[in-house]
């Protein structure tokens, strides 16, 4: 796990990229803190010139895998930020058609699976990725991310020039590269909670999406995708034999084993639940010394479940470490994590995923985790409800939005789950209701709090990611669709990546195993999702490994207390920043919309924290980025 920054520049003084190139990786020093390198070439014309830097974080082959790394004459260099599990196997492929490696590094494997297969070599590549190879002979920078985005690349282009970085805040440090904001993509924040790839808050900035290949040429950026999740297309066939979940649970253990391989200490974070609870009992079977987990939890008990990562714990014997946490750390390291995430948080439990991952840095230089479990195997209520959109929407309008949606959103915040389905099944349009889900605000509530509109040129169809699904798709597929393209890179991903490497910390996801993901996919959706109950191949899989007590216990998920904060201590907090003299949002809002927000949740008649976190956070990155609304 690495930092990497680079560009392709006209006509620019070589001396100054050095300190350009230098500047950019000073920006990534907590992604790798264990080396540096830069490379710097002009084009053969003198025209073009070509930089990239690289921070390490040692995982493979700590003496040998300094980069940038080139091939035998250095016509190929490369920056690569992730891990590339079926290295060894493609290794020995690459060895037997004449290739000649000088390191065990997995990414000298990149740069000779890219002298064979040219652009088609991330197609050999098992893993998370995101990196950049110049070939100096055919003059190309080739820039390429994983399938479902778990390792991050952003992007600026000015003219036929090109700025690529990890993080944002390495583009920003580029001369000329101001911090504005993109009023579209705040407008689809204030639905999704995020913003929707390819775009960034930031004007001008934008993500290379997922499962692409970009290639810069002669002043020219073209892409292409090389993965769409099969959940997108009508379900295939495949070949699970007479046992479906043996055949699961073989394919996940494989995915656990070959995410093991590290020549650093490595463990895992414990939550408790299902998923992360599978990923440490796997890695019991293939760990000849106790797994090291990570768990955390908080002072309010209701909030937290570190009495069932306690029992994991103890059934497979781990080294076991629990940190409990309260609002004083939200306080104390809010702002300093929009920095380190180049956006609002999105998610509170943002925070305690880093305090975790600082914790974590003290023993270990790597983790795995359950993320991505739910996205793949449909484990959210989401995926029960949205089956029901349509027979719902086979009722008269009238009754929906003024009979039942009315009702529903006066009961209280208990009912929290009822009311959102109630709310969310009334959207007719997948573009409104697949964001409301897990979002903030639907279309109409957006022009009722938001004083600005989105420009015409925003396209109201959405015919790419996450929308692009084939025609007669089953409603689970659809969502699962919408999760693995939008809520997972953008949101999820995104935040598991900013959080453990503001630690310095690695995370391997093995939920997020592409074939894992296929395997799942050519299953019939009962075996996802059985009548109410979530991802019941991983269930049934588990009934082999895991106690009863966790099979058996609802869905809790890692909830933060936000709401009673909200009422509580970070009251006045929340109010100055929103509403007060110095807020540099609050000209985004009609007034009257905002107070009667704010006013309904203070005294307890909704609980609007969702909204409000989302607010409070856009706030406090406009406050770290200097920008005005």
């Amino acid at each position: 796990m690495c930092g990497i920054a680079g560009f392709a520049l006209r006509g620019q003084e070589h001396r100054k990229n050095e300190e350009l190139l230098s500047a950019m990786a000073r920006t990534l020093a907590h992604r790798g803190p264990d080396d540096e390198g830069f490379f710097h070439a002009s084009s053969r014309s003198g025209e073009t010139s070509i930089g990239l830097a690289h921070r390490r974080l040692s995982i493979i082959d700590l003496a040998g895998g300094h980069q940038p790394l080139g091939n035998e004459d250095g016509s190929i260099q490369i920056v690569f930020n992730g891990e590339v599990y079926n290295f060894a196997s493609l290794r020995q492929d690459l060895i037997g058609r004449g290739h000649r490696f000088l390191t065990n590094s997995d990414t000298e494997t990149v740069v000779h699976a890219y002298e064979e297969y040219g652009e088609d070599c991330v197609d050999h590549l098992r893993g998370m990725f995101a990196f950049a190879i110049w070939d100096a002979n055919r003059e190309k920078l080739l820039l390429a991310r994983d399938r479902f985005g778990k390792k991050p690349l952003f992007v600026h282009q000015r003219g036929e020039e090109l700025l690529f970085a990890s993080e944002i805040k390495a583009i920003l440090s580029f001369p000329g590269v101001s911090a504005g904001v993109d009023r579209d993509a705040l407008w689809d924040y204030l639905a999704y909670r995020y913003v929707p790839g390819p775009a960034t808050l930031f004007a001008g900035i934008r993500k290379l999406p997922p499962g692409t290949v970009a290639v810069w040429e002669d002043g020219k950026l073209r892409e292409r995708t090389f993965y769409r999740p099969p959940d997108g297309d009508l379900r295939r066939e495949g070949a699970h034999g007479d046992d479906p979940v043996g055949a699961f649970l073989d394919q996940l253990d494989e995915s656990v084993a070959i995410r093991m391989v590290s020549d650093v200490p490595f463990g895992a974070f414990l939550s408790g639940g299902i998923d992360s609870s599978a990923v440490v009992a796997l890695m019991a079977r293939h760990s000849n010394l106790p797994v090291k987990t990570f768990s955390v939890g908080f002072r309010e008990e209701q909030y937290s479940e570190l009495s069932h990562a306690a029992l994991i714990a103890r059934e497979f014997r781990t080294e076991h470490q629990e940190l409990v946490v309260s609002q004083d750390h939200l306080m104390d390291e809010l702002e300093a994590l929009v920095r380190f995430r180049d956006a609002p948080v999105a998610e509170p439990s943002d925070i305690p995923i880093y305090l975790l991952a600082r914790e974590a840095r003290k023993s270990v230089k790597m983790v795995l985790t359950g993320e991505g479990s739910d996205e793949v195997l449909g484990g959210y209520p989401k995926h029960v409800f949205e089956r029901y959109v349509r027979p719902y929407q086979l009722l008269p309008a009238g009754i929906r939005h003024r009979l039942f949606e009315p009702l529903v959103k006066a009961l209280p915040y208990r009912f929290r789950r009822a009311k959102t389905a109630i709310v969310n099944l009334g959207l007719d349009h997948d573009h409104d209701r697949l964001p409301r889900w897990f979002g903030a605000l639907s279309h109409r509530e957006r022009e009722q709090l938001v004083a600005f509109r989105p420009s015409p040129k925003m396209d109201p169809a959405f015919s790419g990611p996450p929308f692009d699904v084939e025609s007669g798709n089953s409603a689970l597929r659809r969502i699962l669709y919408f999760d693995q393209t939008s809520w997972l890179p953008d949101n999820l991903l995104e935040r598991g990546d900013r959080m453990t490497m503001a630690a310095s910390l690695e995370a391997r996801m093995p939920f997020m195993d592409h074939e894992l993901a296929a395997f799942a996919s050519s299953l019939p959706d009962r075996f996802r999702v059985r009548g109410r109950q979530t991802k019941w191949i991983l269930r049934e899989a588990m009934k082999r490994i895991l106690p009863e007590s966790i099979l058996e216990r609802p869905k809790v998920g890692f909830r933060v207390p936000v709401n009673e904060w909200f009422r509580g201590p970070m009251r006045d907090y929340l109010c100055d920043h929103l509403t007060g003299p110095g807020s540099l949002t609050r000209l985004y809002y009609r007034p009257e919309a905002l107070n009667a927000i704010l006013d309904e949740h203070v005294k307890g008649r909704q609980n609007h924290e969702k909204l409000l976190w989302t607010l409070l956070n856009l706030e406090i990155w406009h406050r770290q980025y200097g920008v005005t609304a």
